[in-house]
C-alpha cells in the first residue's frame, strides 16, 4: 500500500459537507477564509480499498436491496479479533444507521418514558439530545478533573442517583476529553451497572484512534465478562475511516435475550443497511485498512503535538492531554473570560469554527472542542490564528 497523503488539501465546500458548508450558519465563520474544526469528521479520504469498493458497486449500476451479508460480518469479526483481541460471533452483530441511531434503538428496547438514563458529563452531545427526545430523564454524573484529566467520581455519584435509572451510556474512549479508560475503571463501571441493575451501552466508536504513547483501549466485554447479560457494545468503521456519510454502525451483543430485544427495536423502526455501506465496511476492516489506520494515528499524533504546544503557549488556555480521538478539548477558564468572550475571539478573531463546550453538558462551559484531523498546514494555521487572537495575553 502506498503511503497515504494526509497533507493533501481537499476542498470540501459545496459537497453537502456539514463541517464546511454549515459553519457560516452555525458559527458565523465564512468557509472561504475560516477553518472548520467542529464536526467530528476528518478532512482525509479513506483508504483506496474503500474507494475501490464504492466504485465496484457503482460500476454494476444496479442499486437494489442488499443481501449476502456474511463477508461484511466476517470483516467486523476479523477486525475485533485482530485489532482489539475480542472474539465475537457473526450473529452477535446487528447493523444500525450509525451509532446515534444505535443509542436510540437501545433506549427504545430497554427503557420507557420517564426512566433515568445516565451520562458521565461532559460527553458527546448527541447522547443527551436523543435521551431528551425520547422523554427519558437525563441523569448527568459530572466527571472530576484531576491533574488536567477526567476521572470517574464514584463517591460523589452514588448519592446523586434517584432509583429510577435503567441505563448507562458510556463513551469509551471519552469524547470530548480524549481519555482511554483503564481496565480498572471499566471494571468499576461494570460493578456500578450490576449494583444498580443497569443496562450498559458502551460506545467505543473511537477505539481505533488511540495515540501511540497512550494506554491500550480495552473492550468492556474482555475486562468484565460478568456483565455480558446487560452489555451492548457499539462500534463503527465510519469514524475510523472517515465515512460517516454511509450511516452504518454496529451493536455487538453476546447475550441472546438482550440481542433479541434490540433486534426487535430495529425491526419496529424498519432499520436496514444500504448497499454501499456494507461493502465499504468490509473493505475498511481489512489488512489494507489496518495499515492505513496505523499511518493515520501517527499523523494525528504529529498534529496533536503541534496543536498542544501552540495552544498551551497561550496564557490561560490549556489543551487536555489527548490519549485518543482527534478532538482536542481546550480549557479556556484561565483567561478569566466568559464563554461568550473567549468564543468570540475564536470565531470572530481567529475565524475558527469549534464546538462550544456547553453543548457537552455539565462541566463543559469553559471549554472548546477542536477537530485536529485535518492537513497539518491547517493545524499550524489554526495555532497561529489562536495565538494572534489571544495575543494581548502573551
Amino acid at each position: 500500500m502506498s503511503q497515504p497523503d494526509f497533507d493533501q488539501i481537499i476542498d470540501r465546500k459545496g459537497t453537502h459537507c456539514s463541517k464546511w458548508d454549515d459553519m457560516q450558519a452555525v458559527y458565523g465563520v465564512d468557509p472561504d477564509d475560516g477553518l472548520a474544526m467542529w464536526v467530528a469528521d476528518m478532512d482525509f479520504r479513506p483508504p483506496q480499498a474503500v474507494q475501490d469498493a464504492v466504485e465496484k458497486v457503482a460500476a454494476n449500476g444496479i442499486y437494489g436491496y442488499p443481501g449476502a451479508h456474511r463477508p461484511y460480518l466476517d470483516a467486523i469479526c476479523w477486525w475485533m479479533q485482530n485489532r482489539h483481541g475480542w472474539t465475537i460471533q457473526p450473529d452477535w452483530v446487528l447493523t444500525c444507521a450509525g451509532l446515534v441511531n444505535a443509542v436510540a434503538m437501545a433506549l427504545n428496547a430497554f427503557t420507557a418514558k420517564g426512566d433515568g438514563v445516565i451520562l458521565m458529563s461532559p460527553v458527546y452531545h448527541a447522547f443527551a439530545r436523543i435521551i431528551r427526545a425520547q422523554d427519558r430523564d437525563l441523569v448527568e454524573l459530572p466527571l472530576a478533573l484531576h491533574d488536567g484529566q477526567y476521572r470517574m467520581d464514584w463517591d460523589a455519584w452514588e448519592p446523586m442517583l434517584k432509583g429510577h435509572e435503567k441505563m448507562l451510556v458510556l463513551c469509551s474512549p471519552h469524547n470530548p476529553g480524549g481519555r482511554v479508560w483503564t481496565a480498572e475503571e471499566l471494571r468499576q463501571v461494570a460493578d456500578f451497572c450490576l449494583r444498580h441493575n443497569l443496562v450498559l451501552v458502551s460506545d467505543d466508536i473511537h477505539c481505533d484512534l488511540v495515540m501511540p504513547d497512550s494506554p491500550r483501549h480495552q473492550m468492556m466485554a474482555n475486562v468484565a465478562p460478568e456483565i455480558q447479560d446487560r452489555l451492548i457494545t457499539l462500534v463503527a468503521a465510519t469514524k475510523t475511516f472517515n465515512m460517516a456519510g454511509a450511516h452504518i454502525g454496529n451493536a455487538i451483543i453476546a447475550d441472546p435475550d438482550l440481542r433479541a430485544r434490540f433486534k426487535a427495536a430495529l425491526m419496529a423502526a424498519g432499520v436496514s443497511p444500504g448497499i454501499f455501506g456494507m461493502d465499504m465496511v468490509a473493505a475498511a476492516f481489512s489488512p489494507q485498512g489496518a495499515a492505513w489506520v496505523d499511518a493515520l494515528v501517527d499523523y494525528l499524533d504529529g498534529n496533536r503535538k503541534i496543536f498542544d504546544a501552540g495552544v498551551n503557549a497561550i496564557p490561560g488556555l490549556k489543551s487536555m492531554p489527548l490519549q485518543a480521538t482527534y478532538l482536542s478539548w481546550v480549557d479556556c477558564s484561565g483567561t478569566g473570560m466568559t464563554p461568550a468572550e473567549f468564543t468570540a475571539r475564536v470565531q470572530k478573531g481567529a475565524r475558527i469554527a469549534a464546538n462550544h463546550g456547553a453543548t457537552f453538558g455539565l462541566g463543559g462551559d469553559n471549554f472548546l472542542r477542536f477537530n485536529i484531523a485535518t492537513p497539518r498546514a491547517r493545524v499550524k494555521e489554526a495555532v497561529q490564528r489562536l495565538q494572534d487572537a489571544f495575543g494581548d495575553l502573551q
